[in-house]
């Protein structure tokens, strides 16, 4: 089969598009022909420092296809069956293999390009808004990188909840756009201070909640964005910077910040989250909320790929199709 690989972490160049062994079928899991991968900012983020857990290394752990076999023990998937499955690596390539607890059939309504953007995205933006951050209707919510993956999916279910939502981006452009999807302020964050903006927004009250997958000066602008008692969600360091952010300000407010991570609430809570991506897979299904998709790249071309994600211009999911 085809994959995108690399030999030695670093920039998109390292990206090679090789024939290399197709994955072994599992008992319990399930082999999938892929059909659209969704490039996730921690794909970039292993491939550019991340340890090799392979050699060559299939970077990546989303996608979408259809099943090609079933393994031993599995009887919830059937061969034929659209299906989008996460895992730990390896989604960079024609061809996956993965438990079927990991994986989660596609509702009629819904294609396979935008089920690829749906589990990962869909499923931090709801732990960060509802299991952790504890949203209520009636609150106010300051959305870090709205125009992100998470952070669009982040927008719609705050706003479908009854929250007003606040959202940053890189142009008024991207933030008119946001519009459209729930978003009721946004705020320029290269042309403007967020937590001032924030402030005047709210009269001086600060938000209730901030989903904050950017870190550092980023994540300091999140506290200053507070109320009294507010609360973090922090999903990430999508800006890379390497000096840790001042968090002290936020004991002057009794303000708390949790750290979210799907990935492991998924491997230790699969009861609770299992159901909770379905729900949002149906809901996606119904036209409740929307997966938008910016742009699609050949598997051949995952370097390209993976260098417009990293130029910060998308707006929501960029698919690479095998």
């Amino acid at each position: 089969m085809k994959a995108a690989v690399y030999y030695e972490a670093g920039g998109p160049e390292v990206l090679r598009y090789e024939d290399v062994a197709e994955p072994l079928l599992r008992p319990g899991g399930l082999l999938i022909d892929v059909s659209a991968i969704a490039v996730q900012g921690g794909d970039t983020l292993n491939r550019g420092g991340g340890i090799l857990a392979s050699k060559p290394h299939i970077v990546g752990y989303q996608a979408s296809g259809i099943v090609r076999e079933v393994g031993e023990g599995v009887t919830s998937f059937v061969v034929g069956q659209p299906v989008v499955a996460t895992m730990g690596f390896g989604s960079h390539a024609e061809v996956i293999s993965v438990p079927a607890a990991f994986a989660w059939a596609i509702p009629d309504g819904l294609s396979l390009n935008e089920a690829a953007g749906v589990p990962i995205e869909f499923g931090t933006a709801d732990d960060c808004l509802f299991e952790f951050g504890r949203l209520k209707a009636g609150e106010t919510v300051l959305v870090q990188a709205g125009a992100s993956g998470v952070g669009l999916a982040a927008i719609q279910l705050a706003k479908s909840a009854g929250a007003t939502v606040l959202a940053t981006a890189s142009s008024d452009d991207r933030l008119s756009r946001l519009a459209d999807y729930g978003l009721d302020h946004g705020i320029n964050y290269l042309s403007a201070d967020v937590a001032k903006e924030v402030m005047t927004f709210t009269n001086g009250a600060g938000v209730n909640l901030v989903v904050d997958s950017v870190g550092g000066s980023t994540l300091e602008g999140s506290i200053a964005s507070l109320a009294y008692r507010g609360r973090i969600s922090w999903v990430g360091r999508a800006g890379r910077e390497e000096r840790p952010p001042e968090v002290w300000p936020i004991m002057q407010k009794n303000a708390s910040i949790s750290g979210v991570f799907l990935g492991a609430e998924m491997a230790v809570n699969p009861s609770r989250t299992y159901p909770m991506i379905g729900n949002l897979l149906t809901r996606i299904a119904k036209k409740d909320l929307a997966v938008v998709i910016d742009k699609t790249f050949p598997l051949a071309e995952a370097a390209e790929a993976h260098r417009y994600i990293e130029s910060r211009k998308a707006f929501g999911r960029v698919l690479l199709i095998p």
